[in-house]
């Protein structure tokens, strides 16, 4: 009796992985949803969209962005990690997929519920201070943040935005003595700078580069590790003399876990190409997203290494959701 019952357990096996490996060559069969977990019109969004028109190419499906902003990237996120693991439902991912489980109070799934696919591309911060500002440079704004003891204003986005890890690092690393005053959005926090009500913020290349061209605000540097396409006059902060600051708004691409390695990688790859096309590639630079795409283990180090450095951050500043 056992031996045939472990027959059959086994044959029962062998058919189920049989037919998901079929299941897994002809996919896709039908369309594709990237869900944003952000509005539309923002760096990750634009993105979203340059990927999904690329990938559809090389799939030969539609891959449809479908826009679910809320609770700083976790609604959208919590969607596609309660989403059946077939290769149809995919979340464009930013930082707040590594970052929000170390600073919200609870999450409604885990972060292993979401599996890394591949890197779309990333916009570089940047810090910008009002057009008038004295400062020619990050290391005179930092000098004259230590002046002030703590009377430097800087805007953030939020509790764990991007803005905040660069305040973060800025004050644990450098010495600098700001005042967080979180706003709703980016959008937001670039009106304050823009109307002097704080001394300073940062945010995506892509939000604060037409206001630096037009003179409205003043970029002191950039905070990825290489120089914008977009704006290559613009130093970046290790260029500067901060090293540490190494931050960007970057997108990629997350699965639910359980989806097979054989839609994986042909997905990975689908996004590569999509970002290595040559319209692609200079459609995004002029608007100063940096198009990176990459292999699923590219991008699985990168999440990786994002997840400890980005952890040091908030276990040096005690960056915790109120």
């Amino acid at each position: 009796m056992f031996p045939i019952r472990i027959a059959s357990l086994a044959i029962g096996l062998a058919v189920s992985v049989i037919a998901q490996g079929a299941a897994a060559q002809a996919w896709p069969t039908k369309p594709i949803r990237l869900v944003v977990p952000f509005s539309a019109g923002g760096a990750n969004d634009l993105m979203a969209r340059a990927a999904a028109e690329g990938a559809s190419k090389q799939l030969g499906q539609p891959v449809i962005v479908d826009n679910k902003p809320g609770a700083g990237a976790i609604l959208g996120a919590d969607v596609v990690a309660k989403s059946a693991p077939d290769g149809y439902t995919f979340l464009v991912s930013a930082a707040g997929v590594v970052s929000n489980s170390m600073i919200k109070k609870s999450m409604p799934y885990k972060d292993d519920a979401l599996v890394p696919v591949a890197m779309i591309g990333l916009a570089p911060s940047v810090i910008v201070v009002p057009a008038n500002a004295p400062y020619k440079d990050l290391k005179e704004f930092v000098a004259a943040s230590r002046k002030s003891g703590g009377g430097f204003h800087w805007a953030t986005a939020g509790t764990g935005s991007t803005p905040h890890f660069v305040e973060g690092i800025l004050e644990t690393k450098y010495g600098s003595k700001l005042d967080v005053v979180p706003y709703k959005s980016g959008s937001e926090s670039i009106t304050a700078v823009l109307g002097s009500q704080v001394e300073a913020t940062s945010e995506a290349s892509i939000v604060v580069l037409p206001y630096v061209k037009s003179g409205k605000l003043k970029a002191l540097a950039g905070t990825w590790t290489q120089r914008i396409s977009a704006y290559p006059d613009l130093p970046t902060a290790a260029e500067e003399g901060f090293p540490e600051i190494r931050i960007a708004h970057w997108a990629g691409v997350h699965a639910p876990r359980g989806t097979p390695d054989a839609i994986l990688d042909k997905m990975a790859a689908a996004l590569d190409a999509a970002m290595k096309t040559p319209a692609t590639v200079e459609r995004l630079k002029g608007m100063g997203i940096e198009p990176i795409g990459g292999t699923r283990a590219s991008f699985t180090k990168f999440v990786d290494e994002e997840r400890a450095r980005l952890g040091g951050v908030v276990k040096a500043t005690g960056m915790k959701e109120d």
